[in-house]
This record gives C-alpha cells, sequence and structure tokens, in this order.
C-alpha cells in the first residue's frame, strides 16, 4: 500500500471563550445545564464496546445542591474488572498495529469534538457533576482536554522521529511498540482533562487501557467516553469500569499482562499502589510503568521588595479557584512582616467581593468542595485552628452543608511554620499564612524547603532579581513547576509540562514527550548491507 512521512496539522492552544454577557457561548452553555437538569441520565460501563448495566444504580448530586439527582451509573464488580482487561487484550494486537497517523487521527478528531458541538456538553457536566465555576470548567474540561489531545499527537510525531545514527554499510533504526499487555488508568475528580488525558496518552502509543475514574467524576467521565467513541477509538482499546477501588486494584495488580499504571491522586494511594505492585512483582510478564502526579502543599514566599496586590491577587485566585482543590493550589504562604499588612489589607478586600454558590450562578467565584467526606476533613481542620494557641483564622472559617458542601474560602494565621496547615495536604480553600522577620529570609526558604513533603508548585513575589534568582536556586526541588511573580496554578499544555517530585509523584511532566515516551517500549534494529565473511580482525594479520 502506499506509503508516506506525514506531518500533523498545526497544533495551538485552544482559545479560551469569555462567557460574559450577550455572547454566544454563555448562552449555549445555558441552555446546556438547563437540559441537563432536566432529566436523570443512566451512566453504564463502556466495555468492549458494549454498554454494561449491572442494576445496581448509584446516584449522582450536584455537591453544591444535594436534593438533585443528575442520573445514576451502574456499579460493576471484579467480573466486570477481568471483562475490561480480557476486552483490553483482544483488542491489542489490531490497535499495536494501526499506522500512527490513523490513530492521531482519532484523537485530533476526539479534540475538534471537544473544542466544538461537545464544548458545553462537557463544560456543563463538569459544572454540575464537580461543581467547577464556568472559567474553571472552559480552562479545565474544554481547552486543557483538547490540548492534551492535539499536543500529545505532536509528542508522538516526535518521538517517532527521534532515530539514531547510522555508520557505513549499517542502517540503525529505532521502533517504538506500545507496552507487552495492558494500561490501567486511575483518574481524579478535580480535573475533567486529567481524566480524559491519562487513558487517552498511553492509547495513543499503541497501547490499551482499562479507565476506572473518581466516582465523584463519573457524570463528565461519561461525557469524555463518548467523545472517545464518536471519535473512532476501536471497541476494546479504552474500557470504562465503575468498580469500587480495593476491587479494581485486586484484579488489575494481578494479572500478568499488567503493563503500565497512569494515576493522579493522593500521595498515600500512590504509595500504597507502588508498594502492591512491588509486592506483585514476579507475576508481570515485564517491568510495569509507573506514572503518577500526587500530591501538594503549595507555597508562595514574597519578599519586602513584591507588589503587594500582586501578591494578594495570586493568593485569592491560586488559594481559592475550584475551592483549592486543585493539587497545585496555594495553600501556605510566608509573608514579610514589613508588608504583610498591606498584604494582607488587599486580600481581605478581594474576599469581600467573592461570592459563593452554585456554579449556574456565574457571579459566583466558589462552588462546593467535591463531598461530604472532604467537607468534615476540612471543617475539623478549620475548627482546631479556631482553637489553637498557635493559629488564628483572618478570613472565613464558615462551613455549611445543609444545601450543598460550602465551605468559605479560610485564611489561618500562624505563629508556627511548622503547625499542621503549613505541613498537610487539606484540598480545599484553606491558606495558612506565616509571618516571617524581613532579616530572616535565607532561614525562612530553609524553613520552606524543609516544612513539607511535597515537591509540586511553589512561587515566588519580588522585584529585585537578585532575591528572585536565589529563591530560584535555593528552592530547586521544592517545586517541580515554580512561578516567578505569578500564582503557582493554571499550567498550560505545551507551555508549562506539569508535576513534581518528592512526595508528588514521578515527574514525568503531563502535557510533554516526557510523559508519552513512558507508554512506548524502544526496539532497536541494526541492518549490516555487507556483512563480515571471515571472523579475523586486521589486528590479526602478521608482521
Amino acid at each position: 500500500m502506499p506509503k508516506g512521512v506525514f506531518k500533523v496539522p498545526p497544533i495551538a492552544n485552544e482559545p479560551v471563550l469569555t462567557y460574559a454577557p450577550g455572547t454566544s457561548e454563555r448562552t449555549e452553555l445555558k441552555k446546556q445545564l438547563e437540559a441537563f437538569r432536566a432529566v436523570e441520565l443512566e451512566i453504564p460501563m463502556f466495555i468492549g464496546g458494549e454498554e454494561i448495566r449491572t442494576g445496581k444504580k448509584v446516584s449522582i448530586h450536584p455537591p453544591h445542591e444535594l436534593k438533585h439527582c443528575l442520573g445514576h451509573y451502574h456499579q460493576g464488580d471484579e467480573s466486570h474488572v477481568h471483562q475490561a482487561i480480557d476486552a483490553a487484550l483482544r483488542a491489542r494486537p489490531k490497535w499495536a498495529e494501526m499506522s500512527w497517523e490513523h490513530r492521531a487521527s482519532i484523537f485530533l478528531k476526539a479534540a475538534d469534538l471537544i473544542s466544538g458541538p461537545y464544548r458545553q456538553k462537557i463544560n456543563a457536566a463538569t459544572m454540575l457533576g464537580q461543581s467547577k465555576s464556568v472559567f474553571q470548567a472552559e480552562i479545565d474540561s474544554a481547552c486543557e482536554l483538547a490540548d492534551f489531545l492535539r499536543f500529545n499527537v505532536k509528542y508522538m510525531t516526535q518521538i517517532y522521529g527521534d532515530q539514531p545514527t547510522s555508520s557505513k554499510n549499517i542502517w540503525n533504526r529505532v521502533e517504538y511498540r506500545p507496552l507487552e499487555g495492558f494500561v490501567f488508568a486511575l483518574t481524579p475528580f478535580n480535573f475533567t482533562s486529567i481524566a480524559g488525558n491519562l487513558p487517552s496518552a498511553p492509547a495513543m502509543m499503541g497501547n490499551v487501557v482499562v479507565w476506572k475514574p473518581s466516582k465523584t467524576a463519573i457524570y463528565s467521565a461519561n461525557i469524555i467516553m463518548q467523545i472517545f467513541r464518536e471519535a473512532g477509538v476501536p471497541d476494546g482499546v479504552i474500557n470504562l469500569v465503575f468498580a469500587s477501588g480495593p476491587v479494581v486494584a485486586r484484579e488489575v495488580f494481578s494479572h500478568p499482562e499488567f503493563a503500565g499504571f497512569h494515576f493522579t491522586g493522593s500521595t498515600e494511594v500512590f504509595q500504597s499502589i507502588w508498594k502492591t505492585i512491588g509486592e506483585n512483582i514476579h507475576r508481570y510478564k515485564s517491568y510495569p510503568r509507573i506514572v503518577g502526579e500526587t500530591g501538594g502543599k503549595d507555597f508562595i514566599i514574597a519578599h519586602k521588595s513584591c507588589d503587594a496586590k500582586a501578591v494578594a491577587t495570586a493568593i485569592t485566585r491560586g488559594a481559592f479557584e475550584y475551592q483549592g482543590q486543585k493539587c497545585s493550589a496555594a495553600s501556605r504562604a510566608y509573608m514579610p512582616a514589613s508588608r504583610w499588612e498591606e498584604i494582607k489589607s488587599e486580600v481581605l478586600r478581594q474576599l469581600s467581593e467573592v461570592k459563593m454558590g452554585p456554579p449556574e450562578d456565574f457571579s459566583n467565584f466558589v462552588n462546593a468542595v467535591i463531598d461530604e467526606a472532604s467537607f468534615d476533613k476540612l471543617e475539623a481542620v478549620i475548627k482546631e485552628a479556631d482553637n489553637h494557641p498557635e493559629a488564628k483564622i483572618i478570613a472565613g472559617g464558615g462551613c455549611d452543608k445543609s444545601v450543598g458542601y460550602y465551605i468559605e474560602p479560610t485564611i489561618i494565621l500562624t505563629t508556627n511554620p511548622q503547625y499542621r496547615t503549613m505541613q498537610e495536604e487539606l484540598f480545599g480553600p484553606v491558606l495558612t499564612v506565616y509571618v516571617y522577620d524581613d532579616l530572616k529570609f535565607d532561614e525562612t526558604l530553609d524553613i520552606l524547603d524543609k516544612t513539607s513533603i511535597y515537591g509540586l508548585t511553589g512561587a515566588v513575589f519580588a522585584k529585585d532579581r537578585y532575591i528572585i534568582e536565589k529563591v530560584t536556586k535555593r528552592l530547586v526541588n521544592a517545586a517541580g513547576n515554580f512561578y516567578i511573580n505569578d500564582k503557582p496554578t493554571g499550567a498550560v499544555v505545551g507551555q508549562q509540562p506539569f508535576g513534581g517530585a518528592r512526595g508528588s509523584g514521578t515527574n514525568d511532566k503531563a502535557g510533554s514527550l516526557f510523559n508519552m515516551i513512558r507508554w512506548v517500549s524502544p526496539r532497536t534494529i541494526k541492518e549490516n548491507f555487507i556483512p563480515p565473511t571471515d571472523f579475523k580482525y586486521p589486528y590479526m594479520e602478521k608482521e
């Protein structure tokens, strides 16, 4: 058949729509929100191309409006996990053999479906199911997911194009094989884009996938799966299961064909799974690829030379957008004593204008946290701080779950840089501030670097370039994504590859070539055009 070296279409970031009053996207989204609220969806699993309904239905409710039912999903058990693994392995030979440009076409089409006809469906599903504001949904579920798919196609072509040199009479080449077996993708609730990227990135490289989404993000995961199916992902390549975590783990991590794990979630879960994989390593056909992005205790440190309003805005946005439920969210801040009152005054002024409520009201900046377990944990932490001699609540602190899981943006001021909320990931709208003596800036950098087990994101605010350089070098291991005079959230695919080390994960940088290359197993091929016919080398000749 005809062959060619193909160039993919130009790749660029998906433009973010404004949803300002009077815009067409605002009108379309409001209609879609109303349409979703008017029906109760019945969401099946998708295994081997079939819709699987078990009859064991679990209801889905918006975190911000508990009395409303969005629909039900069909919960599976170990038999469905087995079925998903078998379906994936059956699909593997044909999918692995498919020419790369056809795999690329499928996911480029998926990106166009997301940014086009499915844009408001995936935004509305994320807003309702995960309580995201319109802007947070747009930059996540529409733009970032489309970006992941398009840029990953670009990275795939770069990987395939990376070839070795050859010497005279020799042709060396490398082919990039998919992993031998199946990949397990375990995805979080907080980013719809991550839920779409974790199964699709390995699949794009020719792998087959068993995908388990967070139970609190099944409503949007259903839309993602619809998009993949419409884009042409063949049956069995990506299999969506809704069994409980422990049930899925037992079946997946004991299977000899388990070849890779793509994860975003808590550090504790990731470490537990890594341990399980290690204990079962003798079972597997090959050493599994383990790729994980986990927790964070992300920081903002301001120097006395900072712009106070810029710091305050970074705090308001970095700590409280999407209720602080971002692994990159600012949750600890180090403020210079000489500038603190100025910064605090501006933060409190901004928070006085922040509205909290359902995302269907576009004027709300803060919505609900994801579920009752999260609410209860955060409420307990806030109450503890309110009664602790080393802590003082200077903003927010209100908690109410009578209608939805609402927690006010809360700022804790502590006199102890080792206070609990300076160290532990809370995953909610809670920021802890430590005010340091201006003369102890270097000492504060040491404290910051050693306080947390994590190393995901962080930011420095300063106008003094010597200070910026010092902090950038001194905190080289404290953050895998480091920001200068900007909030520590909002990484864009193709611009800021995302990931951290220490307790924050394997730092394989989602949205980059570094992540995609983990899903292939290179094979080097050497061809000798004129092979030797005598074993003797020239040095063996007589004088």
